[in-house]
């Protein structure tokens, strides 16, 4: 399995970038999927999930600015990140998981792309 994340750099203050992770080695449309960020010296946070069934979560610090979507055809997830802040600055992760039993997980990560916001 891999999950290779891409369309990290850096951007000014107010501008957008759009993450995405290519994922292969697994069926995707049952996966759950994420992408995760770990700022320098923090640890990693959730930014948003999206279900099987396109449900989204956010986390607050990101609502209403970053969007996450799928596309199962594509084995493609993507994070439209609008109006960056330097607290943006961070590692982005891509994340994919499945229940395969009522008590465990099968779960990947991504390698991570840096996103860097200046002021």
């Amino acid at each position: 399995v891999q999950l290779q994340a891409s369309g990290g750099g850096l951007v000014q203050a107010g501008g957008s970038l759009r993450l995405s992770c290519a994922a292969s080695g697994l069926t995707f449309s049952i996966y759950g999927l994420a992408w995760f960020r770990q700022a320098p010296g923090k640890q990693r946070e959730l930014a948003a999930r999206i279900t099987t069934g396109s449900s989204t979560n956010y986390a607050d610090s990101v609502k209403g600015r970053f969007t996450i979507s799928r596309d199962n055809a594509k084995n493609m997830v993507y994070l439209q990140m609008n109006s960056l802040t330097p607290e943006d600055t961070a590692v982005y992760y891509c994340y994919a998981y499945v229940r395969t039993s009522w008590s465990s997980w099968s779960d990947y990560w991504g390698q991570g792309t840096q996103v860097t916001v200046s002021s």
